[in-house]
């Protein structure tokens, strides 16, 4: 194949014999010289059989942040070699620069660097290494099918985790978890509480704490400790359905709801309590079971990178049946979902009161503040009829919010309706209150 290299050189040269008498023979000669030269320059281009390729690098980046992967282009061949290559990879991935060139001696290797910033968290795959073989003059060039680039491209695929903007208020609710599990204050048996151990009584302690047959026994006062209980089990559900892909702000509902999942998720574990995740629409999308402590972070959050809305509408029958025919033992049950009334009223509402009779149940919606800045009217002189209607229009929405609150709170739910930017803490503070309380 010919380059851009040629045609310069065309473009160049086939002008002059038009100032000559007998213009055509030398245009012919030209055209000759010129094809003779791309020949001998696409004979003498090293082969592309000896070049072999390897790819290292990160496998797992944070939205939001940056990852950078090397190809390692080596020449097994026997001959020099003027490569040009291109790293393809998926528009989401948002690779940095893709077109290299190298000349390599036999034997050498070279290695590039792409440094990659995803715009979207789930995997995001290198698509195609294209390799081209330039001769000498750069006139011509080697390229083999796009099936054998294929086959040479060494498979990468770099996963890139959901956004976790709640991480900055984490030490805040970690510092209430020690406070609970009585590192930092001492508490007193309550609701939710277990023995935990018998220690030397210290000034201050509850008089009421005392054990007196324990102290008679150690010939020393000393006192009974108590814990918040433990190994509790609480169950994410997302919703993944038509409505997770409302985009509240900069980003669809369903990445907001990954957020607060994975500053629950977080908290529980750092609580000694088991986390299950369960992702549905029209179908179980994933479900994963919580194992030990050290384990079920990764897996939970590997889980949610791999997350996207579905065109579906969401069948919280089919949610039920998962949690009552295998979840017995009762729950936390935290739903991320839209607090919209028609898939409320029709979806979650029917199955709520049997959800609500085994399980602590908590209904959490994402608000969206467009509406609500909708149903503010500005200065009466600049107001139309549009606006007007734009304003009952948003009412109506934030008046049908309310009432679908309403009714879930009396059917056994717990909700939690709030802003994006507040979310993640208000369903941790739920979570927190209810681990204090004895209610889990």
């Amino acid at each position: 194949m010919i380059t851009r290299r040629f045609a310069v050189l065309l473009a160049i040269g086939l002008p002059l014999p038009a100032l000559l008498p007998s213009p055509w023979l030398v245009v012919a000669g030209v055209l000759a010289l010129a094809a003779a030269l791309a020949l001998v320059d696409l004979a003498v281009a090293g082969s592309l059989a000896g070049v072999r390729l390897r790819r290292d690098g990160d496998r797992t980046v944070w939205l939001g942040h940056s990852a950078s992967t090397t190809l390692t282009v080596t020449n097994a061949g026997a001959r020099p070699i003027r490569l040009g290559l291109r790293d393809s990879w998926v528009p989401s991935a948002g690779a940095g620069s893709q077109a290299h060139q190298v000349e390599l001696a036999p034997g050498a290797e070279h290695a590039f660097t792409t440094t990659l910033t995803p715009t979207r968290h789930g995997d995001r795959p290198a698509v195609r290494v294209t390799l081209r073989s330039y001769g000498p003059l750069g006139l011509a060039y080697r390229q083999r099918r796009r099936a054998w680039n294929d086959t040479m491209t060494p498979a990468w695929t770099l996963r890139v985790l959901p956004r976790f903007p709640s991480r900055r208020i984490l030490p805040e609710k970690l510092a209430r978890i020690r406070v609970l599990d009585g590192t930092v204050v001492t508490r007193g048996r309550g609701h939710g509480t277990e023995f935990d151990v018998l220690r030397e009584y210290v000034i201050g302690d509850d008089v009421r704490s005392i054990d007196w047959r324990a102290s008679a026994r150690h010939h020393d006062v000393v006192v009974r400790t108590w814990r918040p209980e433990r190994d509790r089990r609480v169950i994410c559900v997302l919703d993944t359905g038509r409505t997770s892909a409302v985009r509240i702000g900069d980003a669809p509902r369903l990445d907001a709801s990954i957020d607060a999942a994975l500053l629950l998720s977080v908290l529980a574990a750092r609580a000694d309590d088991r986390v299950d995740l369960i992702a549905l629409d029209s179908a179980v999308r994933t479900r994963v079971e919580g194992g030990g402590h050290r384990t079920q972070l990764p897996r939970l959050i590997d889980a949610m990178a791999s997350l996207e809305p579905a065109l579906a509408e969401s069948d919280f029958a089919l949610l039920a049946r998962e949690l009552l025919r295998r979840d017995r033992k009762r729950s936390l049950v935290v739903i991320f979902t839209a607090l919209d009334t028609a898939p409320m009223i029709e979806g979650l509402l029917p199955v709520l009161p049997r959800l609500a009779a085994r399980h602590k149940v908590i209904v959490a919606g994402v608000r969206d503040p467009a509406v609500a800045r909708l149903a503010v009217l500005g200065p009466s002189e600049s107001v139309t009829a549009a606006d007007v209607h734009t304003a009952a229009a948003a009412e109506r929405v934030l008046h049908e919010r309310d009432r679908v609150r309403d009714v879930l709170a009396r059917s056994g739910a717990t909700v939690v309706d709030a802003d994006a930017d507040t979310f993640a803490s208000q369903v941790a503070d739920v979570y927190l209150l209810l681990k204090a309380s004895g209610r889990l």
